[in-house]
C-alpha cells in the first residue's frame, strides 16, 4: 500500500492532472505526469506553493475494458501498486509530480517482471527515476 501522502485523491488534483500532464507510452502501460513547478499558476491558494512542489503522488485506473472481472483488475492494481511503493521507499523517485499510471488490455498478460520492467522503463523515459 502506498504511504498516504503519496496518494492522489482529490478531485481537484485529478483535474489539474489530466487537463495540464503529459503522456507517457509504453507497450502495455501508459503514464500520465504532471510537473508541478511548471504549473504553479494552477496552485491552491491555502496551500504554501513550496510545501505543494515539493510533493509527489501517484493514482492507479485500472477500469473494467481492461477486464471486467475485479478481482482481475484488482490484481493488476496491487502488482503496479507495490513496485512504485518499494521505488518509492527507496528514494528512487523525484518529488514534485503527479502520476497516473493505465495499463492496457496487454498488462493482463505480462507477469510481475515484465510490469516491473516496462513501469520503470517509462519512468526513467519521463525522467522522474533517479
Amino acid at each position: 500500500m502506498l504511504p498516504v501522502e503519496n496518494r492522489l485523491s482529490k478531485v481537484r488534483d485529478f483535474n489539474l492532472l489530466l487537463k495540464h500532464g503529459r503522456w507517457c507510452n509504453g507497450k502495455f502501460l501508459d503514464l500520465k505526469m504532471l510537473n508541478l513547478a511548471e504549473n504553479k499558476n494552477y496552485f491552491p491558494k491555502q496551500v504554501s506553493p513550496e510545501e505543494f512542489a515539493a510533493q509527489l503522488k501517484i493514482a492507479f485506473a485500472v477500469g473494467t475494458r481492461i477486464s471486467k472481472s475485479a478481482v482481475v483488475r484488482n490484481r493488476l492494481r496491487r502488482q503496479l501498486r507495490e513496485i512504485l511503493r518499494l521505488r518509492l521507499a527507496n528514494g528512487e523517485l523525484r518529488a514534485g509530480y503527479y502520476l497516473l499510471v493505465l495499463p492496457k488490455k496487454d498488462a493482463l498478460k505480462k507477469n510481475y517482471a515484465e510490469l516491473k520492467q516496462e513501469l520503470e522503463l517509462l519512468l526513467g523515459r519521463s525522467s522522474l527515476a533517479r
